[in-house]
Formats: C-alpha cells, sequence, structure tokens
C-alpha cells in the first residue's frame, strides 16, 4: 500500500505493508484513550491490542501514539489514523454498495463531524436526523468554535466539518452554506440599566458581556466594529449554547444571538436589541475529506439541504438591517 502526504510543499511517497486490522486497532486505541478500552470495543484481548499496535509501530519505524491516559497520536500517528478512518469510511461504502448497511444487517458506519456550537443547537441535528436510518449511519459530533474546528480535520479526528474557515485544509474540499446572523440582544431591564442612551463606546465599556468561552471574539468583534475600538468590559463565560442565551434572557450580561434562538424570546417581550438593526454574519462553510465517498456525500447534501432554509445568502459580515 502506497501512503502518500505533503511535506513543505513536496510530495513523499512511503511505501509500507499496513494490515488493516493494525490499522483498525491503532483507531480505536486512539477512539476509546487505552488499550484496554479498545480491546473491549473491538471484543478482543487487551494482549491482542498491544501486539497489532507494537508491529504497525514496527512496520512504519515510528512511535504513533502516547501511553497517556487517554491516549493521543503523535505527529507521524495522525498520518496514519487518517489512513485508518478513511479506510473505515471507504470499507463502509463498499459494505452500503453491496447491500451490508441495510436494517438489521450489524454494520454501521460512524461519521465523525465537527460543528459549532449554535448550529448544533439550532440546525445541524434536524438536518442529520433526516436522514434515514436505513443508511445505516452513526454520528460522532464534536463541538468546537467555528474558528478552531479545522484543526479536527488536519488531524484525522473527523472526515467534516462546519466551519468558519473559507480556506480549505489540505486534503480536503470546501462549499459555502450560507451565513448564521447574530444580533446584540439583552433583557429589557438590564438595556435599561446599561443601555439607556443606545449602544455606544462608553456604555459596551462598562456593561457585561456574556461570552461562550475562551475562544469566543463574536462579542468583541461587533465592539471593535461598532466603536472601532479594543474594550475589555466585564465578562462572563456560559460555554453551553441554550445556557447561553438564558444567561443573556436572564439579565446576567448583553450578547450576541443567532435569530434562531432570539426571535422566540423577542416575541414575548424577554430579549430586546441593545443595538436595533445592528448585525453580525458569521459565514459557514462545509469541509470534507477530498475522498469520493456516497456515505459522506449523503450527509453533505443534507446538511447543504438545510443550510439552505436556516442560513442567510447575502454578503456581508456585519452592518444594519435595510
Amino acid at each position: 500500500m502506497t501512503l502518500t502526504k505533503y511535506i513543505d510543499g513536496t510530495l513523499e511517497y512511503l511505501m509500507m505493508d499496513l494490515q488493516f486490522d493494525q490499522l483498525r486497532t491503532y483507531a480505536a486505541v486512539i477512539n476509546h484513550g487505552s488499550f484496554d478500552a479498545a480491546a473491549r470495543g473491538l471484543r478482543i484481548t487487551p494482549s491482542a491490542v498491544s501486539q497489532r499496535i507494537k508491529a504497525l509501530e514496527n512496520g512504519v519505524g515510528r512511535v504513533l501514539l502516547t501511553r497517556t491516559k487517554p491516549t493521543e497520536p503523535t505527529e507521524s500517528g495522525e498520518i496514519l489514523l487518517r489512513l485508518a478512518r478513511q479506510i473505515a469510511v471507504a470499507e463502509s461504502d463498499a459494505f452500503d454498495a453491496l447491500g451490508g448497511n441495510e436494517p438489521n444487517s450489524g454494520h454501521i458506519s460512524t461519521i465523525p463531524i465537527v460543528v459549532n456550537a449554535d448550529s448544533l443547537e439550532s440546525w445541524v441535528l434536524p438536518a442529520l436526523a433526516g436522514i434515514p436510518a436505513s443508511r445505516g449511519v452513526c454520528f460522532e459530533l464534536y463541538r468546537e468554535d467555528e474558528y478552531h474546528s479545522t484543526g479536527l480535520l488536519r488531524d484525522g479526528t473527523v472526515v467534516a466539518a462546519i466551519t468558519a474557515e473559507a480556506e480549505a485544509v489540505q486534503g480536503c474540499t470546501v462549499t459555502p452554506l450560507g451565513s448564521m446572523r447574530y444580533r446584540p440582544m439583552a433583557r429589557p431591564s438590564f438595556r435599561e440599566e446599561w443601555f439607556p442612551s443606545g449602544s455606544s463606546r462608553a456604555s459596551l465599556a462598562v456593561a457585561p458581556v456574556v461570552l461562550f468561552d475562551r475562544k469566543d471574539t463574536l462579542q468583541h468583534r461587533y465592539i471593535a466594529e461598532r466603536t472601532r475600538h479594543v474594550l475589555h468590559p466585564p465578562q462572563h463565560f456560559v460555554p453551553a449554547s441554550s445556557s447561553f442565551a438564558d444567561a443573556i434572557r436572564l439579565g446576567l450580561g448583553w450578547g450576541l444571538l443567532p435569530d434562531a434562538q432570539s426571535t422566540h424570546f423577542e416575541s414575548t417581550g424577554e430579549l430586546v436589541s441593545i443595538d436595533p438593526g445592528a448585525y453580525v454574519d458569521m459565514p459557514l462553510y462545509w469541509q470534507q475529506w477530498s475522498l469520493h465517498s456516497p456515505l459522506i456525500a449523503v450527509v453533505a447534501d443534507a446538511i447543504a439541504a438545510a443550510a439552505t432554509v436556516h442560513l442567510k445568502h447575502q454578503a456581508g459580515r456585519a452592518g444594519r438591517a435595510k
């Protein structure tokens, strides 16, 4: 088998005899986080797992994982992990073509995908749920900030990502999905207390703001675009999409919410905009391995169809509604 990789723009070919059971075992050790857990998942002995990993490392002449808890791939291991998962997808496609993915066939394909929290909370799950169970597909979903999610594509953890990164990861294709529109929202009493004269540099500098986590830059992007200054208001961190919206609705601070989360609470009077007409559009993209796979294509089509309904499709990152 020929394993191909790119290093500093040059093509390097590594010729090696890789056994499928070794690659499958290696992926299981990384997925499960330990040799013992991988053995249980594969229904083989821990000794067999150790022997396969040792044989694989001897075959490539490199250490492929850290013997820690959880186990982690080394830089060389990331290359083989990606290969192992590509083979798993190809194997699933073959079963599908042979009719092996029919209900009760016993063969299930697991597709790992990384998604930003707001998309996962609002429109991605219904899209995935619409894929017929007869396709025999299960999903392993990872939640990551939209500007950091492509790292999981690079290291082989996932086969596809919903991301804000427009530049394709090496070995991947990228397709625009549309934009999620966010508006700066707050509890009415919070707006009256902190923004009596509207959103301004002075008020944004002191009003508490809610952030998802320390990777979340959306609120500060709005502040910079609104004031042309870098401000440092008091910050709350609430790392769950629905709880983030609840924190704003309950008056902990202000924050940017996608329309899917804010529209209902606006209609009930529980949320108002601190800057009427203002919005920030977050462009999203579907990135996936450059691998011809009917199963991944089914998932990509479902995501694209849902994005057509739920995302904005006009250009622009920030502005004011006409």
